[in-house]
């Protein structure tokens, strides 16, 4: 064997396996394979003024590389299990709450310290919420900013460098079960390995689907995430984020009983584009540093579907949607709140005229030429219900950027080791379909790191 653990990606579950893995003195021989670059080397080619959209680079310096996805997030680390995915149905509630905090203490020890942890224990808040038809769920979020969520991934690369064979700008291109163990396939060679885990993101959702397909792995469809990303003047949501930072609220529609939430709030924040598999969707950062923070704050409004019978591919569907507003946008569209309720297209003039400046250059569009009608229907329910408890949210200059997609890998059939039917092959992280968020796909990365080990 070329190596006793193998490792395919190097997002948050893929780095804390191998942190973990390498804490005691008998450290095993460990690689790690990632198809992007190492994290001083990401950068995105946009800036705005010579590229001012995607060129879709070979891989995707914002989606892969050292740290993932979450590399150039706006660094949020939410302990519950409200939501952020199901790990706590194979680990338990008390056991994915207790990996969490450790994963926190981590990263303040590797460069966090200094950031604040908010908490909606004893907020007067959540109670606004249910007597405007809101819930508010329960969470403790540790904000680190993109500014220090990247400080704290060097310290882990650094680290882990000397004591971790990584291949950057190495993809696999398949996972072969051996008699014992796991041959690795990559364009250049192949390497061999006792235990193989897998934590390839979000990102590798095409790429999972064809292993699990060649090693007869069983799964299961999972949901997909669509809407929109919201822009508003901060002082609109102050009173909300000042005390929790990030209020994960859902509301249920009147009209389809729908759910529609908020996600990943960023206080005086900017959007962003963001690429998955060719397609260019919105997203949304903020930072620590008072230098870097502007004066809108950006969040997404998003609607769940999960198909399942004829059709299975939620994924397929997401994309489609987002492909439809690429060719209409050539990439991402805004729109102003008034002008879609007025049943008319924002335009180059009319985005002039608003008194909520964008944070991102898209192109002025029409999001109902996007969108279906039921989840726009949805989106425009829960902003009038948010204006409810924070008054100017349905404001004309609203903005609406479009669209956010959150894709979900299918999800894979795990044991409570997160083992799939084959011995000694794991999958963890977003990857998995099981976690969505940083926390979650971090926390599986330990727990599966304890369990090679005998310490689980």
């Amino acid at each position: 064997m070329n190596y006793d653990i193998i490792i395919i990606g190097a997002g948050p579950g893929g780095i804390f396996s191998a942190y973990e893995l390498t804490r005691g003195e008998d450290c095993p021989r460990i690689a790690i394979f990632e198809e992007g670059h190492e994290l001083a080397k990401r950068h995105c080619p946009i800036d705005g003024k010579n590229i001012k959209s995607c060129i879709h680079c070979p891989s995707c310096d914002i989606m892969n590389g050292f740290g993932g996805a979450g590399a150039f997030s706006d660094g949020k680390y939410n302990i519950t299990n409200d939501f952020g995915g199901t790990l706590y149905e194979h680990i338990g509630r008390e056991t994915a709450l207790e990996l969490m905090e450790y994963v926190d203490d981590i990263n303040c020890e590797y460069g966090g310290a200094g950031t604040k942890m908010y908490s909606t224990a004893g907020t007067e808040f959540k109670k606004k919420c249910m007597q405007n038809g809101l819930t508010l769920l329960d969470a403790s979020v540790r904000h680190l900013g993109t500014d220090i969520n990247y400080i704290v991934l060097q310290h882990l690369y650094d680290e882990l460098k000397d004591k971790v064979d990584f291949y950057f700008e190495t993809p696999v291109t398949s996972v072969e079960k051996l008699e014992e163990g796991y041959r690795i396939h990559t364009a250049e060679a192949i390497y061999d390995a006792e235990v193989c885990i897998i934590s390839v993101g979000r990102s590798g959702s095409h790429w999972m689907e064809t292993v699990c397909e060649d090693l007869d792995i069983p799964t299961m469809s999972n949901r997909v995430d669509i809407g929109v990303r919201v822009e508003v003047p901060a002082p609109i949501f102050e009173h909300i984020t000042d005390e929790l930072y990030e209020g994960k609220i859902v509301y249920r529609t009147e009209k389809y009983e729908d759910n529609v939430r908020t996600f990943c709030m960023n206080p005086h924040g900017i959007v962003v584009n963001e690429n998955t598999n060719g397609i260019v969707t919105v997203n949304g950062h903020s930072f620590e540093d008072e230098g870097k923070k502007t004066d809108n704050t950006n969040f997404a409004l998003l609607v769940s579907k999960h198909f399942s019978e004829p059709f299975k591919d939620s994924n397929g569907y997401g994309e489609s949607i987002a492909r439809l507003s690429n060719m209409l946008g050539e990439g991402v569209i805004v729109q102003r709140f008034g002008d879609l309720e007025r049943g008319r297209r924002s335009t180059v003039e009319r985005m002039m005229e608003s008194r909520t400046v964008p944070t991102l250059k898209a192109t002025p569009g029409d999001l109902s030429l996007v969108l279906p009608k039921r989840i726009l229907d949805g989106i425009i329910e829960m902003i009038y219900a948010l204006d409810k408890i924070a008054p100017g949210m349905a404001n004309d200059d609203t903005l609406l950027y479009g669209v956010e997609v959150k894709f979900y890998n299918m999800e894979v059939e795990l044991d409570e080791n997160l083992e799939t039917c084959h011995k000694n092959l794991f999958v963890i992280g977003d990857g998995s379909g099981v976690t969505h968020s940083l926390s979650h796909a971090s926390a599986s990365g330990v727990y599966v790191a304890r369990h090679i080990l005998g310490k689980g």
